[in-house]
């Protein structure tokens, strides 16, 4: 699998949740999954899938008539993907001011800071260690 990071459309998401909770799955499947969230037709679902697939976020698998779909990319890589996406896009490809917005804007309890008190420590620790 490619360590490359994917940026996904709001609409390639909704697929992709679909594919990586149920595959391998086939289209009528996501279909069926989306169509009370979004009202697809299989059609569109199929034809979005299909583009997903030149695009390589899936991965296909033809047994007789039945083409299976999964994911090509993990869930960290799609995250990261949009991640990245967001911090170029919004903040110019600056993390401390990404972070600090973060932190301002979402009510964070004790347990929050302290889980991101520790995963900083973590990554020191580990930054140290490359040196």
């Amino acid at each position: 699998m490619a360590k490359t990071n994917k940026v996904l459309t709001e609409a390639e998401w909704l697929i992709i949740e679909a594919v990586w909770e149920h595959e391998p799955c086939a289209a009528p499947m996501v279909q069926e999954a989306l169509e009370k969230k979004k009202g697809w037709s299989y059609s569109t679902v199929k034809t979005m899938m299909d583009r997903m697939v030149e695009k390589g976020l899936l991965k296909t698998k033809r047994i007789r008539n039945l083409i299976l779909y999964r994911s090509a990319i993990t869930q960290s890589q799609a995250r990261t993907g949009e991640v990245m996406r967001t911090l170029k896009c919004a903040f110019n490809g600056a993390l401390t001011p990404m972070m600090q917005f973060l932190l301002d804007s979402k009510d964070l309890c004790e347990e929050d800071l302290k889980q991101l008190e520790k995963q900083i420590k973590s990554r020191r620790k580990k930054t140290r260690g490359k040196k």
